[in-house]
């Protein structure tokens, strides 16, 4: 039995056990992982498949769509515009997709005599423009891509616009992001560190054989 002045005895508060600096370097590369993994996965299983049809473009194989032809009147006002402008084709170009539907972006142009000769391009088709400056008749002749020319044209980027470059290039990063946060895993793995290490150094060895022996 305890008397009225007794008093309880006292439990000290467990202390929080801080994370050692390399244990919390580590719940951080996890929790990194994980976030760039929602985005950077769905990007690489793109350009992963977009990578194997360029790689075998006769596997899915389909006839070109035929080209469609149409004539367009480009005013007076925007062709004189256009001519006293820095690059007379470029500015013919953004008239005539002010007027159409044109396929693809400016790709290249020049202006002879009186007449101009230009070309669109990108993922989805090209366009080739002929314009009479005296007349401002356009004859536009459109060529549609077909599907897996338009997958090629994403996975290289090359006509895809800045826009699509730029998410190539973001892609990058984040997938190069996640593979060096995986490697610095490796190094919380001790029981699987040494056979980390020997299939990294076997990849090395296997791509720079292929590369030496192989490629012509």
């Amino acid at each position: 039995m305890s008397g009225d002045g007794a008093q309880a005895p006292r439990i000290k508060p467990a202390k929080a056990k801080n994370g050692s600096g390399v244990g919390e370097f580590y719940r951080q590369s996890r929790l990194w992982h994980a976030y760039l993994s929602a985005f950077a996965f769905l990007a690489l299983m793109f350009f992963s498949v977009t990578g194997v049809l360029l790689n075998h473009p006769d596997w899915f194989a389909q006839p070109r769509p035929a080209a469609q032809d149409f004539e367009l009147i480009l005013p007076r006002a925007e062709i004189d515009a256009a001519m006293a402008s820095a690059d007379p084709a470029a500015a013919l170009a953004a008239a005539a997709q002010a007027q159409a539907d044109l396929k693809g972006v400016y790709d290249s142009g020049e202006v002879i005599d009186r007449e101009a000769m230009i070309r669109l391009n990108g993922a989805t088709g090209m366009t080739d423009l002929v314009i009479d400056l005296e007349s401002g008749r356009a004859e536009a002749t459109i060529q549609s891509a077909d599907a897996v020319t338009i997958l090629h044209e994403l996975h290289r980027g090359t006509n895809a616009g800045e826009a699509w470059r730029l998410l190539i290039d973001i892609t990058g990063f984040l997938v190069l992001g996640l593979s060096i946060i995986g490697y610095v895993l490796f190094f919380s793995l001790r029981f699987r560190l040494r056979t980390s290490l020997l299939l990294t150094f076997a990849s090395l060895a296997a791509m720079g054989a292929v590369f030496y022996f192989l490629v012509p």
